[in-house]
């Protein structure tokens, strides 16, 4: 008589599962968003964000700054191609398609939209924001029907 084992039985069954959606063209890890790690500092006159984005073209980068928070997100995606490349490489299994990333700030002081700046170079993004002056409004006004 074989002792039953629930535990393994479960393993195999998600081994089993993992594989047929890969199969499918799926891939768990890949499908889920990661963070970005940030550093956020500040000076006399600005706030500077700098992000660690390696991997990630300048077209794949968007830097929104929305009433006082930043937005960082990035997304990279490769085409699924069957073909062989150039340098002569057939793929037999690709887990690196698509990658996404996003991260939301709260900033520690108000800042200029009209001056805000972005470089990206060698995966790394800085975002340079002139504080803006003491006694300055950062809204604007609502007509009153």
């Amino acid at each position: 008589m074989t002792r039953r084992d629930p535990f393994r039985e479960i393993e195999q069954l998600f081994d089993r599962m993992g594989r047929e959606f890969e199969e499918l063209g799926g891939d768990i890890e890949a499908s889920v968003s990661a963070d970005v790690s940030v550093d956020v500092a500040e000076d006399d006159e600005h706030v500077i964000v700098t992000a660690d984005l390696p991997g990630y073209d300048r077209e794949d980068i968007n830097v929104e700054l929305q009433d006082e928070s930043l937005t960082i997100a990035a997304t990279h995606e490769t085409e699924d191609v069957e073909e062989e490349t150039d340098d002569g490489l057939r793929y037999h299994h690709r887990e690196r398609r698509r990658r996404a990333v996003s991260r939301r700030l709260p900033l520690p002081a108000a800042v200029e939209r009209e001056d805000a700046s972005a470089t990206y170079n060698n995966g790394v993004l800085t975002v340079t924001l002139p504080k803006r002056a003491a006694g300055e409004s950062g809204g604007h006004s609502i007509d009153v029907n």
